[in-house]
Parts: structure tokens; C-alpha cells; sequence
């Protein structure tokens, strides 16, 4: 009877040590990697769809493989820090700032180990982000779109729009980076057309309105808009001012003309996102920042909003209607 004891108590004994092999097999598995999403802005489905794509094209996805923790400044850039620091401290991998420059130079400012990729509009060697870019050098690297860089070609394809136009402006926020240089740029590309270009700032959502009243003084025919952060989280604001002034106005987002703007030309910021989760994959996998060239984004949007166009009197000539990407009627 004792032997029969004994062994049915081992072979219990032996079941429950059994039953905790699999935790015990799971807690020795390695965590998966972490990537620290960092942008200025709001959470957006189809840009964040994109940068999953661009990762799972390096063999990454989200959950099995590797893990996203998200964080969002909600257009507050004072967030920014903290939101880093925050991510340091989770230990991440990889910091990924799409479409946030402003979120680069907040990481840039935190860490010099954490390997950042960042994606945005503006030089990033004249922004100060990079040394260069064929060797960015320290520990960031990423995609530009060199949106700010194409204003002078959204000038002309507002002049074809509303060529008697005689007085163009710019709307700028005199707070960003190398805004100097983009105007600059712009008045030499009105002048050598013999236009005359007005620059009109804004840094609040007040100065936006500002502006605005300022186009009847002034007698604008035609404004661009700069491509920053600021002015993306007000584009309804804006939208809606351009319609109210009836003033043709040319965007550097396609997300302006698909809640009503007139025109717009600029990267494909889908495309973009998606290189930038390409990036975030490759350093995942152990390349350098310092050795990985900054892609110049390739592909490139011209969008036209017909039924605005309409509304405001306005005959698209064919040869812009002809090299549009697309045309929302």
C-alpha cells in the first residue's frame, strides 16, 4: 500500500511540473524588439498602415515579430520631450518619427544610441537633422520628401491655373526651419516670371486668420501654401478661409483637395510612410543610421479638386488636367 502511495504521489508530482512546462519555455523566449512611434500630430490609419507595410517588406510584423509602441503629440510639439523620454525609458529599439521632424529633433536632443529614422518635408541637412545626405553621420537617418524644395513648381502650377493672376503670396511659418531659404526660392521663381510675391506668416491658429484678411488688402490673386506642420493640423481651417475669400490656393497634401482644396502637389505621403517602415526594418536588423543614405522620396502627387474649381469660376486648362494624378469631381 505505501509503494502504491508513493508512486501515484511522483506521477501526480511528475503531471503538475508538466503542465508548467510551457510558461516556463515561454518566459525563457526573448522579447521582441520594440519600435517607439513618435509623431507631432494625430493618430491616422492609412499613414500608419503604410509604415507596417514598408516593415513587413524587411520581414517585420507587427505583433509576431516585433512590437509598436505608439505615441502622439497631438499637434502640442512642448509634448514632444516628454513623449521621448517616455520611450527611452520603455527601452525601444528603433525611434521612427514619419511625417515629423519636429519629433526627430526632439529625439535628436534626447539620444545619441537610440537609432532614429525620421521621414519630413524640409532639407535635413539644412534643417541641421543630418550631416549629409549621403552620410548622415551620429544616429539618425530617414526619408525626405523635399517637399519645401518643389514650391517653386506648385507657383507654376498655379500661375497655368490662373495665369492673368499678377500678385501671388506664400503663407509661411516664420518659426520653422530654413523658411529663409524657401522664400528665397519662391520670389526668384515669381520674379524670373515677372510676378510679385508677398510672404504672409502665421505661428498660431490666429495668425492663420490674420493672413487671411490679409489677401482682400492686399489684392492676392493666387496663395501657396508652405508645407508645415502647423498648417496640416489646421486644414479645414484653412480650406474653409480660401473658399470664403474665393482665392485659388495650391497645398503640398493631397489630404487639403479631398476635404476641398483647390490644388495640390507634393510627395505621396503613403509612399513615404512606407519607406520610412523600410528604414525602421532595415536598422532592426543591425545596419547603422550613420552608414544609411537618406532616401529622396520618388514619387510625387498632383491632385486637382474640379468641383472647387467650379465653384470658384474657374476653367482647368487640359494640360494640367492632362498630368494630374487625379482629379476629384
Amino acid at each position: 500500500m505505501i509503494s502504491q502511495h508513493i508512486r501515484r504521489r511522483s506521477f501526480i508530482t511528475l503531471l503538475g511540473g508538466a503542465a508548467a512546462w510551457p510558461l516556463v519555455v515561454r518566459a525563457q523566449q526573448p522579447a521582441l524588439p520594440v519600435i517607439g512611434y513618435l509623431n507631432v500630430g494625430e493618430p491616422g490609419e492609412r499613414q500608419v498602415a503604410a509604415f507596417r507595410k514598408g516593415l513587413s517588406e524587411t520581414g517585420y510584423v507587427e505583433g509576431r515579430n516585433v512590437a509598436i509602441e505608439f505615441r502622439w503629440a497631438r499637434y502640442d510639439g512642448e509634448r514632444l520631450p516628454e513623449l521621448v523620454a517616455d520611450l527611452i525609458r520603455r527601452r525601444v529599439a528603433v525611434i521612427a518619427t514619419p511625417a515629423s521632424m519636429p519629433a526627430a529633433f526632439a529625439a535628436k536632443a534626447l539620444t545619441t544610441t537610440i537609432p532614429i529614422v525620421f521621414s519630413g518635408a524640409r532639407d535635413p541637412v539644412q534643417a541641421g537633422l543630418v550631416a549629409s545626405l549621403n552620410r548622415p553621420g551620429g544616429n539618425v537617418t530617414g526619408v525626405t520628401s523635399m517637399n519645401v524644395d518643389i514650391g517653386p513648381k506648385r507657383l507654376g502650377l498655379l500661375r497655368e491655373l490662373v495665369p492673368r493672376a499678377a500678385r501671388f503670396a506664400v503663407l509661411v511659418n516664420p518659426t520653422a526651419p530654413i523658411t529663409d531659404s524657401e522664400i528665397a526660392d519662391l520670389q526668384s521663381a515669381a520674379s524670373a516670371v515677372g510676378r510679385q510675391l508677398d510672404i504672409l506668416t502665421a505661428s498660431t491658429n490666429h495668425d492663420i486668420e490674420t493672413a487671411f484678411a490679409n489677401l482682400a488688402q492686399k489684392q492676392i490673386d493666387a496663395l501657396v501654401i508652405s508645407p508645415n506642420t502647423l498648417f496640416g493640423s489646421r486644414r479645414a481651417q484653412i480650406v474653409t478661409l480660401a473658399t470664403f475669400h474665393r482665392v485659388p490656393v495650391i497645398y503640398s497634401d493631397r489630404a487639403y483637395t479631398e476635404i476641398g482644396g483647390l490644388m495640390s502637389y507634393g510627395g505621396n505621403l503613403a509612399d513615404t510612410f512606407r519607406q520610412t517602415g523600410i528604414y525602421t526594418g532595415r536598422v532592426l536588423k543591425g545596419e547603422k543610421p550613420a552608414d544609411l543614405p537618406v532616401m529622396r522620396a520618388t514619387k510625387f502627387e498632383f491632385v486637382i479638386n474640379l468641383h472647387t474649381a467650379r465653384a470658384f469660376g474657374l476653367t482647368v486648362p487640359p494640360g494640367l488636367l492632362a498630368i494630374a494624378d487625379e482629379v476629384i469631381e
